[in-house]
C-alpha cells in the first residue's frame, strides 16, 4: 500500500514539473504583431547576400575612382644624405712641382665629409590612346551594373520574404482550421457516447466518430508541428529572437485585382528588369574596354616637370634646378602584341552581347509563366469559394438526413472532412495567389508600392 502511495506520489511529482515546464516555456515565448510590411523590411535589413552585394557596389565605386585619379599627375619625390669618411689616398704619380710622389696632391683637396640631394619630378598624361577616358567609361558601366545587380537581388529577397510570411500564415490557418473541426468532433463524440449508452445509436458508429477525433488529433498535431517549424525558420529570416511567435497582418488577402495584358507585363519587364539592365551596361562595358585595348596603338605624350637641389659642402651647391617639358613614347611591341587583346575584349563584347538575347529570352518565359500562375490562382479562389458553399451545404443535408436516419453516420463524417478540406484549400487559394500577384511584379522587375518602405 505504501509503495503505491509513493509511486503516485512521484508521478504527481513529477506532472507538476512537467506543467510547469510547460508553462514557463509558454509564458516566457515572445509574442510580435507583424505585417508584411514590416517583415519585408526585417528582412532587407538583416539579409547576408544584401550585404555582400552592397560591399560589391562598394568595391565598384573604389574602381571607378582609381580610374578617374589615372588623369592626374604622378608626382615622385625622392632624397638623400650620406655621410662621407676622408680615405687615405697616396698617389703614385709624380706631380710636377714636388720632389717626391704623392706629397702634397691630397692635402690641398676640400675635406668633403657629406652630400646630400634632393630631387622632385611630376608627370601629367595628356594623350594616351583614350585608354583614360575609355577606362573611366568601363568603370562607370560596371558601377551601374553592380548597383542594379543589387536591386535585382533585392527584389528576390523581397519576393521570398513575401513567400515565406505567407507559408507561415498558411501553417498558422491550418492549425486553426483543425482546432474548430476538433472542437465540433469532440462534442459529437459526447453526444454519441449519450446515444450509444441509451441505445440510440450503434456501438460502431461510436467508434467512428471516436475515430474520426483521433484522426483529427494527429492532424492537429502534424499542423502544429509544421507551424511551429516555419516560425523559427521565419524568425531566422528577420533576425529576430527565436521561438518568437508571430502573429500576423492577413489584411492583404483580400487585395486581389486583376492582372493587365500579358504584352503590357512583357513590356515592362524588358524596361525594368534590373538584371537585363545590368547586362546592357556591362556589354557597355565590354564595348569601352575593346577601345582601351586598341589604345595601346597609339603613342603617350605627357608634361614632366622636375626639381632637383644637391649640397655638398665645400666642394659643390645647385639650386633652382628646373625643368619642363614634354615627353613622347611608344612601345613598338604594340604593334603585334595588342591584336590578341582586342580580340579578347571583342570576344567578351559578343559573349554579353548574347547572354543578353538570352536573358531576354528567360525573361519572356518568367513574365508569362508568373501572369499565367496568377490568373490561375485567381479562377481557384473562385472554384474554392463554390466548393466552400458546397462542402457547407452537403454537410447540412447530410446532418438533416442522418437526424431522420437517412444518412449513415459513415456519410455524416466524409461530409464533415469534405468541409474541413474545403476550408482549407480555399484558404490556402488566397494565400497563393497574393505570392503569385507579388512575383508577377518581381518577374516584372516592379516594386510593389503596396510594400515600399523607407528600409528598403
Amino acid at each position: 500500500m505504501r509503495n503505491c502511495i509513493h509511486k503516485r506520489s512521484n508521478y504527481f511529482l513529477l506532472g507538476v514539473c512537467l506543467l510547469w515546464l510547460f508553462a514557463g516555456t509558454a509564458f516566457g515565448q515572445e509574442q510580435k504583431s507583424l505585417s508584411l510590411r514590416e517583415a519585408i523590411g526585417l528582412s532587407v535589413n538583416h539579409n547576408r547576400s544584401l550585404k555582400v552585394s552592397k560591399s560589391k557596389v562598394e568595391q565598384a565605386v573604389a574602381s571607378l575612382r582609381e580610374a578617374k585619379d589615372n588623369r592626374l599627375p604622378d608626382i615622385d619625390v625622392s632624397g638623400q644624405y650620406m655621410r662621407l669618411n676622408r680615405p687615405n689616398v697616396n698617389l703614385k704619380l709624380q706631380q710636377p712641382d714636388t720632389q717626391e710622389p704623392g706629397s702634397g696632391a691630397m692635402d690641398d683637396a676640400p675635406d668633403i665629409s657629406q652630400a646630400m640631394f634632393g630631387m622632385a619630378t611630376a608627370s601629367l598624361p595628356i594623350f594616351s590612346g583614350g585608354r583614360i577616358n575609355n577606362g573611366i567609361a568601363s568603370a562607370k558601366y560596371l558601377e551601374t551594373a553592380a548597383t542594379l545587380d543589387a536591386e535585382r537581388n533585392r527584389q528576390e529577397v523581397v519576393q521570398n520574404t513575401i513567400a515565406a510570411y505567407y507559408n507561415l500564415y498558411k501553417a498558422q490557418a491550418a492549425v486553426n482550421l483543425v482546432k474548430e473541426n476538433l472542437e465540433i468532433s469532440r462534442q459529437r463524440v459526447k453526444d454519441f457516447a449519450g446515444m450509444e449508452a441509451n441505445g440510440l445509436v450503434a456501438r460502431n458508429d461510436l467508434l467512428k466518430v471516436q475515430l474520426q477525433e483521433s484522426n483529427l488529433e494527429l492532424a492537429l498535431l502534424e499542423a502544429e508541428n509544421n507551424a511551429a517549424i516555419t516560425n523559427f525558420n521565419f524568425d531566422l529570416m528577420l533576425g529576430l529572437e527565436e521561438h518568437t511567435k508571430l502573429l500576423l497582418d492577413t489584411t492583404d488577402l483580400s487585395q486581389l485585382p486583376a492582372a493587365s495584358t500579358l504584352a503590357a507585363w512583357e513590356t515592362s519587364a524588358l524596361n525594368e528588369r534590373s538584371d537585363f539592365k545590368a547586362v546592357a551596361k556591362r556589354q557597355e562595358a565590354a564595348h569601352a574596354g575593346v577601345k582601351v585595348a586598341k589604345g595601346a596603338y597609339y603613342p603617350t605624350l605627357a608634361l614632366s616637370a622636375g626639381y632637383v637641389g644637391i649640397n655638398v659642402p665645400h666642394a659643390l651647391t645647385v639650386t633652382n634646378a628646373v625643368n619642363v617639358g614634354a615627353g613622347l613614347s611608344y612601345n613598338i611591341a604594340s604593334l603585334y602584341k595588342a591584336g590578341a587583346k582586342i580580340k579578347q575584349a571583342k570576344a567578351e563584347e559578343d559573349q554579353l552581347a548574347l547572354d543578353r538575347e538570352q536573358l531576354s529570352d528567360a525573361i519572356k518565359s518568367d513574365i508569362h509563366k508568373a501572369y499565367q500562375d496568377y490568373n490561375q490562382r485567381l479562377k481557384q479562389i473562385q472554384v474554392y469559394e463554390k466548393a466552400v458553399e458546397q462542402a457547407n451545404e452537403n454537410y447540412r443535408i447530410t446532418k438533416n438526413k442522418y437526424d431522420n436516419s437517412l444518412a449513415t453516420t459513415t456519410d455524416l463524417l466524409d461530409a464533415d472532412v469534405a468541409r474541413l478540406q474545403a476550408n482549407i484549400d480555399y484558404t490556402y487559394a488566397k494565400a497563393d495567389a497574393v505570392v503569385a500577384y507579388n512575383k508577377l511584379f518581381e518577374s516584372a522587375g516592379i516594386s510593389n508600392e503596396t510594400y515600399a518602405t523607407d528600409d528598403i
